[in-house]
Order: structure tokens, then C-alpha cells, then sequence
């Protein structure tokens, strides 16, 4: 089949390239012409495990191609997907002005039968939105000229890819929601995605707003879990207990599970924060007060201060860090992927800056990312190696849970930094190892009071 997608972001590039690798033919359109000039040669302005070699392939082969012609874009595929970005706006909302600028474009240049399709989280009703805009430029259309009238759906086929895990995630979904009331455009979608249905169905048809809503729920039910644990991990602090054993204590129940259970430094990301937010603001414009959805992001905010806490504990006020140096190993909101969005790291370093500490960091992809959101400055070096980072530095952060930080070499580190302790966002470690080979070691929910430097 032939497929347009519109934006080659993280969805739009995931998207086509997984297609095109099952054989459509599929034409990836964006405005920026300098980010399509790159991936013609097989540059990619993302980081995701195996995309780089899909990519590749698939324009060697002829199958994925790229254009900044919008007008051969819309006329390319019967199906055109749109998966621009929905930033938030100051209030949470989502801004919805690159779908519906994606929208009209499509309705200004197709030249048959369309089914638009939503890969974007928009708001429940957004295609709504989507079908008016588009029948509105249809409509000029066909008074200013003899063309006669063009026919289309919206479709909703929301995303469910996660970053590290995103190529295996499209080619064995878990499921593939299409929310839709046309035959036409469902037997389409049907037929886009059996490629992906030999082993079983994974196709969930319903109709559109519900899966436009499905998106949100998913990553609100998955954000509630991380925030209750952090909240839970807090209180394990203040009554001494163990976060980690009552993480194994209650992942034994099927029904609550061990998936989405780690307490940790708060989650980040494109996807969570954003879609809280917006799903708050959007019950809010209903006139209905979500109060668990504000209290989700309150929590979320309130844990990435967490270790910034301990640290200020640790060493004896918040004036007592002006002039510490904090090695932080991982800079990336979560591992395999250098996406440093709304990441703990910076309210971190932010924090650390702020009180005049300077931060020696290390991150296996993401240092280049850091580099392009802090440029040069004097109070943060980019480290080549994990190891580098400790000389001379005060303490040792975790920030993420990379495999290559599981199982250092903690002899080294403890050579290299002024003070054997550890801070650790994502309990990566063993507390009573580290702490019989004299570390002081604080992760989160596993500690109810923290030494200074000269407590013994």
C-alpha cells in the first residue's frame, strides 16, 4: 500500500520506517528541510536501537522516501497519517495548531478518497476538529474550481511505542488500536496492518473519541503506578522501611503486577507529563475538577527534587553545596534512548547550578543532547567515560538506570571520589553490600535518615 506520513519525529520516523519494512511504500513528509536532507543520506535526528538499520535498508530498497512537498505528500497515499508534535501550552493544553495546519494541507493537494489518520495523543474530539478544518478547505476547493467532490475519513490509531523499545513495539504490538466508524476506512486500516496479525488479531476497532481517549488512559494508568510508588517510597523512608521489599511484597498479586512499580527520581519523557496535563486541562474545559490527575504531576514534580534534598541533607545545607563537585551518571530520562525531556537529570543539575555546585556527567547517548540544550558553561563537564566523572568529585549520583551502571567497579569509584557515598535514583545497588564495605549509600525509599560527611 502507499502510506504518507506527516512528521518525522519520534512517531512519524518509528511509523514509516516499520512500515516500509513489511513492504508498503511510504513517503515521510516534514518542513524541516535540513532534517529530511539528513535522512535521505540515512541520518537520523533521533536515537532508537535498530531504526538506523531500518532506515537504511529501507531506502536502499525504494520502500521509505522522504520530501518537504507537502502537495506530493497528500497525493502519495490513500492513507495519510499525521503524527506532528502536540507541544503543551502554558495552561497544559495541548496545541493542536501543526495537526490541524497537517490537516488542511492534506485536504489543499489530495486528489482522491483519503483516510486521515490520527497518530498524535490529541484530546478526546480533536478529529472532530480534524473533519471540519478538512471538509472547510475541501469545500473552497470545490467552489473556486470544476473539481468535484472529494470524499475522506478521520481515523484514530493512536501510538502505544516506547522509547528503547519502539521498533519491537510496532513490529509485535501488543495491540493496535483504530478507532473509526467507516467500513472504507477500517477494511484500509485492516489491510495496512495484517502484516502485523499472522500470529493473532491485535487490531481493536472502536470508535474514534474513545480511542483517542484510549491514549490517555494508558499512559495516565502507568503514571499513576510510578507516582504511587514514589509516594509510598517517601513513607518507607519516614517509618524505616524498605521500598524494594515491598515492591516484591505486592508485585506477587496479579492484579496489581511488577510492571510500573520501581519507585525511583520521577518519570519524564515526552508522553507522561505532557498527557497528564493535558487530560487535566481537557476535564477541566468539561467542567469537571480531576483532582488525581493534578495530584499525579504534584507527586512527579515534588520526587525529581528528592535526591537534590538528600544531597543538601548530606552535606549540611544548601549552602554548604556552592563549590561541590556532583558526578552524575545517566543524563537520558530513561535507558536506549537520548531523549532528555522533562528528564530528572535537569532538575537536578538545575537545582545543583543554582546552589553554585558544578556536575562532571556521563550518559552512554544523551551527551550530545546535553550539549545542544546547556551549551559550554563552567559548572558542567561531559565526561567521555563513567569513571571520569568521579575524579574529585564529592559524590556519585544515579540519575538513570543504564545496564552498563548495574555492576561497577566500586573499589575504582571509591578511589576516585573525595567521599565514599552514593546517592542512587533508581536503587540500582544493594544497600547492606555497599554499606559493609563502608559506602554511604541513599537510594530512594530505603533510607529514613541521612549522615553528614562527619558522622562517622
Amino acid at each position: 500500500m502507499k502510506v504518507t506520513i506527516f512528521g518525522t519525529g519520534y512517531v512519524g520516523l518509528v511509523t514509516g520506517a516499520c512500515l516500509a519494512e513489511v513492504g508498503h511504500s511510504v513517503l515521510c513528509m516534514d518542513v524541516d528541510q535540513g532534517k529530511i536532507e539528513g535522512l535521505a543520506h540515512g541520518k537520523l535526528p533521533i536515537w532508537e536501537p535498530g531504526l538506523e538499520d531500518i532506515v537504511r535498508r529501507n531506502l536502499e530498497n525504494g520502500n521509505l522516501s522522504f520530501t518537504t512537498d507537502t502537495a506530493a505528500a497528500a497525493r502519495h497515499g490513500e492513507i495519510q497519517f499525521i503524527a506532528v508534535g502536540t507541544p503543551p501550552a502554558s495552561d497544559g493544553a495541548a496545541n493542536l495548531s501543526h495537526i490541524f495546519a497537517v490537516a488542511e494541507g492534506i485536504a489543499a493537494h489530495m486528489d482522491g478518497y483519503r483516510a486521515i489518520v490520527t497518530k498524535s495523543t490529541v484530546p478526546a474530539g480533536t478529529a472532530r476538529r480534524v473533519a471540519g478544518r478538512v471538509q472547510s478547505v475541501l469545500d473552497a476547493r470545490h467552489r473556486e474550481t470544476t473539481i468535484g467532490p472529494l470524499q475522506f475519513d478521520i481515523v484514530s490509531n493512536p501510538e502505544f511505542l516506547k522509547e528503547g523499545a519502539a521498533i519491537a513495539d510496532f513490529l509485535k504490538p501488543d495491540r493496535i488500536i483504530v478507532g473509526t466508524n467507516s467500513k472504507r476506512a477500517g477494511a484500509l486500516m485492516r489491510t495496512l496492518y495484517e502484516p502485523f496479525n499472522r500470529n493473532h488479531n491485535r487490531m481493536i476497532f472502536m470508535d474514534v473519541v474513545s480511542a483517542e481517549l484510549t491514549k490517555y488512559a494508558a499512559n495516565i494508568m502507568l503514571a499513576t503506578k510510578i507516582s504511587v510508588m514514589n509516594e509510598l517510597a517517601n513513607i518507607a523512608e519516614l517509618v524505616g522501611a524498605d521500598i524494594e521489599q515491598v515492591r516484591t511484597g505486592i508485585g506477587s498479586d496479579p492484579r496489581i503486577g511488577y510492571h510500573f512499580i520501581y519507585a525511583g527520581a520521577g518519570y519524564g519523557g515526552s508522553c507522561f507529563p505532557k498527557d497528564v496535563r493535558a487530560l487535566e486541562h481537557r476535564a477541566r474545559e468539561l467542567g469537571y475538577d480531576a483532582e488525581l490527575l493534578r495530584a499525579i504531576e504534584n507527586v512527579n514534580n515534588r520526587q525529581k527534587s528528592r535526591i537534590f534534598q538528600k544531597l543538601a541533607q548530606y552535606f549540611g545545607g544548601l549552602d554548604k553545596l556552592r563549590g561541590k563537585t556532583l558526578a552524575v551518571w545517566g543524563l537520558a530520562f530513561k535507558p536506549n534512548t537520548d531523549d532528555m525531556r522533562e528528564a530528572p537529570s535537569r532538575t537536578l543539575m538545575e537545582a545543583l547550578w543554582e546552589a553554585g555546585a558544578n556536575v562532571q556527567a556521563f550518559d552512554p547517548v544523551a551527551m550530545e543532547e546535553a550539549q545542544r540544550l546547556y551549551g559550554i558553561r563552567p559548572d558542567l563537564v561531559l565526561c567521555d567515560e563513567k569513571y571520569d566523572t568521579l575524579i574529585d568529585a564529592d559524590a556519585l549520583i544515579i540519575c538513570t538506570e543504564w545496564p552498563q551502571f548495574r555492576a561497577p567497579d566500586f573499589e575504582k569509584i571509591g578511589r576516585l571520589l573525595k567521599n565514599k557515598v552514593i546517592f542512587d535514583g533508581r536503587n540500582l545497588y544493594s544497600p547492606a553490600i555497599l554499606g559493609a564495605s563502608g559506602w554511604k549509600y541513599y537510594g530512594i525509599g530505603r533510607a529514613a535518615n541521612i549522615d553528614s560527611p562527619d558522622s562517622g
